[in-house]
């Protein structure tokens, strides 16, 4: 087993969707020390007295470790969250992908740690990564996709790069990438607590929602050109759609790009519409539009645009079961305790060690754009 690393540590891998209980009992374990011992089976990491680990990455293959991991470069968006996220901080970041500098300047991640707005770029949206670029930060390993082709990944190990490459989308790849960044960064017992709190917030949320019996019919829209999208059954926002008491109607969604018609919105007739986001639909855009104008959820004003915190609500990250808990209160508000606001303060303090304000919760809640729609009262201060 190697030595406890609680500090930051040096040595030389995306799809379009590129986006309560259990605190208490977390809290009596944040002062556990951080250990490499082995985790879970894909991620599973492995050790000797030299420093030197092993940790599996989402292809399968064992990623070598000569020693602690202090600098990390990322062409993967969502990624810098998860590692502050696990880290409790952003010291060990070094290189990000070019559209995370934009979502940092655009929601709370920025806030938190202005360096995230000004750290080097070593790849664009196209996660292709400038070599020269990465050569120049020296890191300990690079992050890159697993599943967009060789040509992303071999330039690194070809220069030589400890490249670990991640899949995306899933609850289950979340746990995952949990699991491996925190072996990574020697906080296997961090990373053990956040998991523990997504399996209890999802127990609670069942517990609640155990006399549902018919759910609510949902659907997340996005922009799509002049029309709309809804993303279908293969999305992570099923996920805490269908978790959340939710039935999705785009389940079975086989579209070009999840293109819906307002044809088939009105055959749908959602209760709830949650909106993407970070695009620029807002509720207002589908109450003023004619041709959905006899949805129920239209009629009853039950239109929200989804919570943008350190990073995105509606994709997995490290802050997905606050989605979780903000659907659960809007499809069934009669069966939920409202301690959202209350949730968000905690969890970000643990997650990313800052205390947020009530002006940045409004601004994660998105009051100003939500403040029509029925019952988002229960978001504010």
């Amino acid at each position: 087993m190697l030595s406890p690393h609680a500090v930051t540590t040096h040595g030389p891998s995306r799809r379009a969707l590129l986006g309560g209980a259990g605190l208490g009992l977390l809290a009596l374990t944040l002062g556990a020390c951080s250990s490499r011992e082995t985790v879970a089976t894909t991620g599973e990491s492995t050790g000797d007295n030299s420093g030197a680990f092993t940790v599996t990455d989402m292809r399968g293959k064992e990623i070598h470790f000569s020693g602690p991991v202090q600098r990390i470069a990322t062409t993967i968006m969502p990624s810098p969250p998860m590692i502050a996220a696990v880290d409790g901080g952003y010291s060990r970041i070094v290189g990000i992908n070019e559209a995370t500098i934009q979502s940092s300047k655009k929601g709370l991640f920025g806030e938190i740690f202005p360096e995230a707005t000004t750290t080097t770029t070593i790849a664009p949206a196209s996660f292709a990564p400038n070599i020269e670029t990465v050569t120049s930060l020296n890191p300990d390993v690079v992050f890159q996709w697993a599943d967009q082709g060789d040509g992303l990944v071999e330039p690194l190990e070809n220069a030589g790069f400890t490249t670990f490459c991640l899949l995306y989308g899933t609850q289950e790849y979340l746990e995952k990438w949990v699991t491996m960044v925190s072996a990574i960064l020697g906080k296997s017992e961090r990373g053990a607590e956040m998991i523990e709190w997504m399996h209890a917030d999802e127990a609670r949320i069942k517990g609640e929602l155990a006399s549902v019996t018919t759910p609510v019919r949902v659907v997340h829209l996005s922009r799509s050109g002049e029309g709309y999208s809804a993303t279908n059954g293969k999305s992570y926002m099923h996920h805490w759609m269908t978790l959340a008491g939710g039935k999705n109607m785009a389940e079975n969604n086989l579209s070009t790009n999840n293109v819906v018609s307002a044809e088939q919105l009105i055959e749908w007739d959602p209760e709830v519409i949650t909106l993407d986001s970070i695009d620029g639909l807002l509720p207002e855009h589908l109450y003023t539009d004619s041709a959905l104008s006899s949805l129920t959820a239209v009629k009853n004003r039950r239109v929200y645009k989804a919570p943008l915190g350190a990073y995105r609500w509606d994709v997995p990250g490290a802050e997905s079961p606050l989605m979780w808990q903000w659907t659960t209160e809007l499809f069934h508000p009669s069966l939920t305790s409202h301690t959202l606001r209350a949730s968000t303060t905690e969890r970000i303090r643990y997650l990313y060690n800052y205390e947020v304000s009530q002006k940045q919760l409004d601004a994660v809640f998105r009051v100003d754009v939500n403040s029509d729609s029925a019952g988002y009262d229960i978001f504010n201060a």
